[in-house]
């Protein structure tokens, strides 16, 4: 299991240095989110102690039931999953440092309370539909400024950029259109001027059009399957929550 995860780890970061000599970029401007639905905390702890530092849950139970057995490896939390208000008490519990779905005022307002509460604050991303399919969350990108807009007055959410599934599709256009737009939407926010905002972070690429979103402009890989295997179920069923 080690020397299979350790591989996927070098055949990842090969595709990483590759894709970003073709476009020009340096790897260092690319961080690897490990993203962990379903997976292990003995799988995860493998990736981790190979150098790893970032992982993301979808759901706040798995981020509850591994907290405990990987807390004590050095790691970042960033949280990908569509969040219910009900649950944020529980995710601040787990050491997230990132929400990167953050998609609604009503969300952010209650998330601004109890981080208050709690006097603490909290990096996020807006996540934002830039494939237009009902079945995932997300922002309109026509409503994306207004929203930023709103969360630039809530002194505890550091909007730090922007997120996107990209569509579930082997056609590679359109998927690249999906992050072409988020990094349209990323300027269209740059050149609004928002105060108390940043928009370094792209947040779109998974494990099987990492090189298009590379191309595109992305901060964040969110990479789980190229690292640790297949799951059980595609990844259009997992993204398609209604719970977190």
């Amino acid at each position: 299991m080690e020397k299979e995860i350790l591989k996927n780890l070098e055949q990842v970061f090969t595709r990483i240095k590759k894709a970003c000599y073709n476009s020009k970029r340096d790897p260092k401007e690319i961080k690897v989110l490990l993203a962990t639905k379903t997976i292990s905390a003995e799988r995860i702890g493998i990736a981790l102690h190979a150098g790893l530092t970032l992982i993301a849950e979808n759901k706040v139970q798995e981020l509850k039931e591994k907290h405990p057995l990987l807390v004590h490896i050095p790691h970042t939390n960033h949280f990908i999953g569509h969040l219910q208000s009900n649950k944020i008490k529980d995710l601040l519990k787990y050491d997230v440092s990132c929400l990167q779905s953050m998609d609604r005022l009503d969300l952010a307002q209650k998330l601004q309370k109890r981080l208050e509460y709690e006097n603490k604050t909290m990096d996020v991303l807006i996540q934002v539909n830039t494939s237009g399919e009902q079945s995932k969350f997300g922002i309109a990108p026509s409503q994306a400024i207004e929203l930023v807009t709103h969360l630039s007055k809530l002194d505890r959410l550091k909007v730090k950029g922007l997120m996107t599934i990209g569509l579930f599709t082997t056609d590679k256009e359109k998927v690249r259109l999906c992050f072409q737009r988020l990094r349209h939407l990323q300027q269209q926010l740059m050149n609004s001027n928002i105060p108390d905002i940043e928009m370094k972070e792209l947040s779109m690429g998974m494990s099987g059009d990492l090189e298009i979103a590379i191309e595109e402009g992305a901060t964040i890989l969110r990479i789980g399957t190229a690292v640790f295997g297949k799951r059980a179920l595609p990844d259009s069923y997992y993204w398609n929550e209604t719970t977190a």
